[in-house]
Parts: structure tokens; sequence; C-alpha cells
């Protein structure tokens, strides 16, 4: 029996975890893949306070996994596939094993939305990616597309122009929505060539990548564009699916919370993207987590 089991390791996670072990909780925490969640598909955190140099992902990730493992909080890897109540508190049934807890907070973080065009699911892998982070070396000296024109695919952009010969950074509108910053930096960039009005209807290539066709949203005229490898920055979904009805969600599949992080079941609290919020950042997923964490606190002193 645990105190809290916290589902999903990225910063809403880790902050609880640490914010629960101080308060001498046994707390689990379960992650499917590894600690860090969807923050390590970026190369830096520019918006995080305290840091004279903006951080690698991967080094702040692995030092707050550090910190929380040493206020012996267990950190497995394990997939959540559904909770259920029980007499005692909850049931996480995870592809291992049944965690049973008197409280838990849900911080599942977002997937990539895709396109949703032809070639899309076939070339998975293939040249059709979502994590330039991740990918990038295999493109050095080819050229390239990315999708979007948020913070995420202009930074993305800019990290893929290290490696490749070209970018095309294609836009449905004819601004970017990126922070100033970012604009002045993609657009100073020789190797990135701005798309406007434009969206992708479909990805070439058999094997792998070798085009896409794009339509111009406003003359309705289409082109291909000559690339190796299309990564997508068009938004991100809750991964919430496995909650099913457990929770009120709203209309897009965030979970909706009290100002405590609760959600509509007792015991059951919610941090990070996963939840309707006005602002999802690091910076803003770590306050959800200490929130939650604290509100446990006061919730399990009441159960006594």
């Amino acid at each position: 029996m645990y105190d809290v089991v916290i589902i999903g390791a990225g910063p809403a996670g880790l902050t609880a975890g640490l914010y629960a072990g101080r308060s001498k909780l046994k707390t689990l925490i379960l992650e499917k893949i590894s600690c860090g969640g969807q923050i390590l598909l970026t190369e830096y955190i520019e918006n995080y306070p305290g840091f004279k140099e903006p951080p690698l992902a991967r080094d702040l990730m692995l030092d707050m996994e550090k910190q929380v493992k040493g206020l012996g909080v267990e950190i497995l890897q394990e997939e959540v596939s559904g909770i259920k109540k029980d007499e005692s508190g909850w049931i996480v049934k995870t592809d291992i094993a049944e965690r049973i807890s008197k409280s838990i907070i849900i911080s599942v973080g977002s997937d990539p939305k895709r396109l949703g065009v032809e070639g899309e699911d076939l070339l998975i892998g293939k040249g059709v990616s979502y994590c330039a982070t991740c990918d990038a070396p295999l493109f050095r000296g080819k050229q390239v597309a990315v999708i979007g024109g948020g913070d995420t695919a202009v930074e993305e952009a800019l990290y893929l122009a290290k490696f490749c010969e070209k970018v095309f950074l294609v836009h449905r509108r004819d601004t970017l929505r990126a922070a100033e910053i970012l604009r002045e930096r993609v657009l100073g960039n020789d190797k990135i060539t701005p798309v406007w009005d434009s969206v992708v209807v479909k990805i070439s290539g058999k094997d792998k990548v070798d085009g896409m066709v794009l339509k111009n949203v406003k003359t309705k005229k289409e082109e291909n564009i000559r690339c190796s490898g299309v990564f997508i920055y068009v938004g991100r979904a809750p991964a919430t699916g496995f909650l099913a009805d457990l929770v009120k969600l709203d209309e897009h599949g965030h979970i909706l919370t009290d100002e405590c992080m609760q959600t509509n079941k007792k015991g059951i609290f919610a941090a990070g993207d996963c939840r309707q919020k006005i602002l999802r950042q690091v910076v803003t997923a770590c306050s959800d987590g200490a929130t939650a964490a604290f509100c446990i606190q006061r919730y399990l002193e009441s159960l006594n």
C-alpha cells in the first residue's frame, strides 16, 4: 500500500515525487519509457529559472531524478493501462503488476499530434519524425522540412540547421506564432527557408521519405518539394486515453481539476500538460506537481 502513486516521470511527476518524498509519504512513480518525459525531445531549456546558461534538458531531468531517488522515492518502468477503485484505496494496473495506493497523481503529459495526411503513417521512422533532437544526426547534409510555426517547431528547425544543408519551415500562416527571440533567430538563419501560407497534403516515398506535396491555402496551388525528412510539430494531445470515464475531461482530453489539482474523484489529482490549463511549460508543470503533492498530504491527513 502506497500513500501516493505518481503516473508519469516528467517535470510535474518528478516535482510531485520530490515534495511527497520530503513529506515522508510512501511514494511510487511509474514511467513507461524514461524519466524526463517529452522534455527529452528538446535540446536546451531556455526559459527555466535559475540558470545563467540554458541547461540541457537531459541533464536537468537526470538531476531531478537523482534528487527524488535520494529521498527514497521508488521509480519503476511500467506502463499504466487503467485505474479502478478499491475498498482500501485505488488500484493502478500496469503491464507488469497492480499497485494499491491511497491517492494518485496523474502527470502523463501529452503526445505529438499527427497531420493525418497520405504517407505519414507509412513513413514514420523512415523520414517522418516528431523529434529533431532524436533524429537530426541521421539527416546530416540533407534537405528536411519542419511543419509548424510555434516555439517547438522553430526551436527544432534551428537545431536541424546545425546538421542539415537546408531546412524548409512550413507554416499555414504568413507569420510565426513563436516567441519574438525565436522568430528573429530562425528568420536570420541562412539555412532555414520559410514556406508561408502552406499545408502538407502528402508525404511521398516508398521505403523512405523523398519529398512532400504542399498546398498554398490562399492560391490553392500545389507544389512538390524534395526532402529526406519531415519533422512535424502541429500541437500535442494529452495522453489520457487510458483513463476512459474515470475522471472528467474537457473536449480535448485534458483533465479538469480545481486549484488544488484535484479531479472530480477524491484521491485522484493531476499535474502538468495533461491538465486543463493556460500555459504548458516546464516551470508550470513543476508548480502543478508541487501543489498536487502538498494537497495530497492534506488529503491523507483528512482520511486519518
